[in-house]
């Protein structure tokens, strides 16, 4: 039974709730326990807060009694990326910078949002150091390891959400993603992970990475993620570049057809280099979506790597992070953040604006492109998930940055459009393998439609991890 509980969706959850068939205090308990049980080796949490998360439970508890829910998540377990504020919990980031003590008297717009709709707080998933790379390490809290072979990576920096959420610690869980924070952790993990169109998502405070940076849901069903959105978006006056609130319905958006849908599918955005067993494993899943009524086509949006365009943004807004570090600050950050920040102090003012131009016109070419096609897929990554403590596989460490295994995913921060990974396969050792579907700006109900279309016929959406190897 515990399993069960464990895996649960939050919207079976919130159908026993309302059916007094089971409380939140033992689905809140059955999450501590599994924190309990694996944590320990995957450190997933820097925090866990058993006491506050049980009182949220007992109260929950008795509002589905008294036939009172207070929200549309009363009652579901649910975790926050240590990049977000939590009024009362430390935000420490990753960083050995960071003064635990505080205080901490502010709740971001999303974690307000849940607060309001009764979701129960577990603790703070991991970090690496202000969420730089696309691994979960950190100089503050170490290493976060995959739960379908510790001795690999979860992907980042949402990399403790993705631990947790395959891990059943948590049904709905909070990430950022400035490069693929999400959609990263989500392919190596086997989970579902949202990028929202920018804006979608209120933030506060805003990323220093800035407007390369969404946040959204990670879970383990394209339907938990609509019904997280739901309570997720809309407006929030501490953020000037949020979306008025919508009037979409995500979950009534999931019933829709994708028949008929004109879908380009691209393996390899006519410049990236993929693993094979990733490349046979998402064109099995474009031969499904075709086999729903899609109309596939195979072509290229037809750009060149903007990684320069990313790498100019990205470093420059590290740079502006640390800006106000000591010398001694420096010399304790994660060395490849320190790097970062050095070759971000090397960025004038024209490459700058030259970028933001060039993004400009990126984001132009795409919405042309989403003119004549409904969505763009593509893989999540272009490899498998790899050992842990490293920045990039070992046939890549020459290379090594982790953007170089990552050519899916920066591309639409740049653009901002609404992008997900959803489970698609298995390698030969038993890793996760993700699809990535990409949207037109601002068609997040269109992208989760898509999403649940391929969940419905995926051979691998309710695969878990053999957790016994953990104990």
């Amino acid at each position: 039974m515990s399993e069960d509980l464990v895996y649960a969706s939050a919207l079976d959850l919130l159908k026993w709730y309302r059916e007094k068939a089971i409380s939140p205090v033992e689905v809140t308990q059955a999450a501590l326990d599994q924190i309990e049980k694996y944590d320990g080796v995957l450190n997933a949490f820097v925090l866990v807060d058993e006491k506050s998360a049980l009182e949220q439970a007992r109260a929950s508890e008795a509002r589905w009694q008294a036939g009172t829910p207070m929200g549309l998540v009363d009652g579901v377990p649910t975790t926050v990326k240590d990049i977000l504020l939590t009024k009362g919990w430390p935000t420490l980031r990753g960083s050995k910078s960071v003064d635990a003590a505080g205080p901490w008297e502010d709740d971001a717009p999303v974690v307000a949002r849940l607060k309001e709709n009764g979701a129960v707080l577990l603790g703070k998933t991991t970090t690496p150091e202000f969420g730089w790379k696309g691994v979960t390490d950190s100089p503050r809290t170490g290493i976060t390891r995959n739960p379908w072979n510790p001795g690999m990576t979860s992907g980042g920096s949402s990399g403790g959400a993705s631990s947790a959420c395959a891990a059943g610690m948590g049904a709905l869980h909070l990430g950022t993603d400035g490069g693929g924070s999400i959609r990263i952790p989500s392919g190596f993990t086997g989970i579902f992970g949202h990028k929202p169109s920018f804006g979608r998502v209120p933030a506060w405070p805003l990323s220093p990475f800035g407007t390369v940076a969404h946040i959204g849901p990670m879970t383990r069903s394209v339907g938990d993620a609509a019904l997280m959105l739901q309570v997720l978006s809309g407006s929030d006056s501490r953020d000037w570049a949020a979306l008025p609130p919508s009037s979409v319905d995500y979950l009534e958006a999931l019933t829709q057809s994708i028949k008929g849908k004109r879908i380009a599918y691209s393996p390899n955005l006519g410049y990236a280099s993929v693993h094979p067993e990733v490349a046979a494993a998402v064109q099995k899943a474009v031969q499904q979506l075709e086999a729903l009524g899609a109309i596939i086509d195979e072509v290229d949006p037809g750009f060149e790597n903007p990684l320069p365009i990313f790498n100019t943004l990205w470093w420059s807004g590290a740079h502006f992070a640390l800006r106000n570090f000591t010398d001694k600050q420096i010399n304790e950050l994660d060395p490849g953040l320190r790097d970062v920040f050095i070759e971000g102090a090397k960025i004038t003012l024209t490459d700058y604006m030259e970028a933001t131009q060039a993004r400009g016109e990126l984001g132009i070419r795409m919405n042309k492109f989403h003119e004549q096609y409904d969505f763009l897929v593509t893989p999540t990554l272009s490899v498998p998930a790899f050992e842990v403590g490293k920045l990039a596989p070992k046939e890549m460490e020459e290379v090594g940055a982790w953007v170089d295994w990552t050519p899916f995913s920066y591309p639409f921060n740049l653009t901002q459009q609404p992008a997900c990974s959803i489970p698609c396969g298995l390698t030969e050792d038993g890793l996760p393998i993700g699809l990535q579907i990409v949207g037109a700006m601002h068609d997040d109900e269109g992208v989760l439609m898509a999403a649940n279309a391929y969940e419905s016929v995926s051979p691998v959406a309710t695969a878990r991890p053999d957790l016994s190897k953990l104990v």
